[in-house]
């Protein structure tokens, strides 16, 4: 931001706003990032570039894609927020992460006013993380993502309950589309819709322990789920943790947690951000004290 009349001012930039709990007034120049447009840049025999705007809303772009027959994305069907947001958080659901797709992005440095290109080495990609959420946090503004698409599918069912949502919707070759949509189904019998009960998707990350921890774990508790993470250790269930504290369906006054979805925590309406924020606190300090581990918050907390 070059503008004389902003110099030393806290900046924030602003997608869809689906990812950020604010626990007071923001002190500082809020950007609004309603950056449009789809397009394909370029392809060969097996691959599709589409270059998206960042104020494009995600699960939008991500139908179509389907619709013309982009493959890649549709495990990431109906995940709340912009596309700017994809990398930044480098988004995942069911199998599959936002870095697998990933090609470059451009981004707007706020200190110097010049663009700048990334690619996937350079954003520093992690569970739930990025460059931008750490060393270059609020340094810039993404512009535009462009994706590396499948022509052929390679298709991802086995995480979650894909594979039996489809069955149930009588499919037996799938489609990119059906997978989507087996995908939306699956999210809506989870979790709320914030037009109807305000939220802000998953609130915690689900943890990364070493090994010694998880076998530690399992047995105290052998049927708690678990996955191996791809950057070593085991990824536990943080709703799960949550689940086994006894938060499932609490309420404080007109915050608590979904009654279908320990990580998701709701406002019934009125509900100030502090006082979500002191709620997923006391999860937090809970969960430490009864398993010995540390939840993180997924949500990005402002100011």
């Amino acid at each position: 931001m070059t503008d004389k009349r902003y110099e030393g001012w806290r900046k924030m930039i602003l997608g869809g706003g689906s990812n950020v709990l604010f626990t007071d007034d923001f002190p500082g120049l809020v950007l609004k990032n309603e950056v449009k447009g789809i397009e394909k840049i370029d392809e060969n025999e097996d691959y599709v570039w589409v270059k998206a705007g960042a104020g494009e809303v995600w699960h939008s772009f991500v139908q179509q894609c389907i619709e013309q027959g982009w493959a890649g994305l549709e495990n990431l069907s109906l995940i709340p927020g912009n596309v700017g947001a994809s990398p930044m958080q480098n988004i995942g659901a069911y199998g599959v992460e936002i870095k697998d797709r990933f090609h470059e992005l451009e981004a707007y440095n706020l200190e110097t006013g010049e663009m700048e290109t990334f690619d996937r080495k350079e954003c520093e990609f992690g569970y739930r993380e990025s460059v931008f959420k750490r060393r270059l946090k609020g340094k810039h503004s993404i512009m535009s993502v462009t994706y590396k698409l499948l022509k052929k599918p390679e298709f991802n069912t086995k995480y979650g309950a894909i594979e039996a949502e489809l069955k149930s919707m009588g499919v037996t070759e799938p489609s990119i589309k059906a997978v989507s949509q087996a995908v939306i189904n699956i999210r809506t019998s989870k979790l709320p819709d914030p037009k109807v009960l305000g939220n802000a998707g998953s609130f915690f990350k689900n943890p990364v322990v070493p090994e010694a921890v998880y076998r530690s774990l399992m047995e105290k508790h052998p049927g708690m789920p678990f996955y191996p993470a791809p950057e070593g250790g085991y990824k536990l269930a943080a709703g799960w943790l949550i689940e086994q504290c006894g938060w499932k369906g609490y309420r404080r006054g007109n915050c608590g947690v979904h009654a279908r979805q320990a990580l998701v925590l709701v406002n019934f309406g009125g509900a100030t951000g502090k006082e979500v924020y002191d709620l997923s606190e006391d999860i937090l300090t809970d969960v430490k004290e009864k398993y010995g581990v540390e939840l993180e918050r997924e949500v990005n907390i402002l100011p």
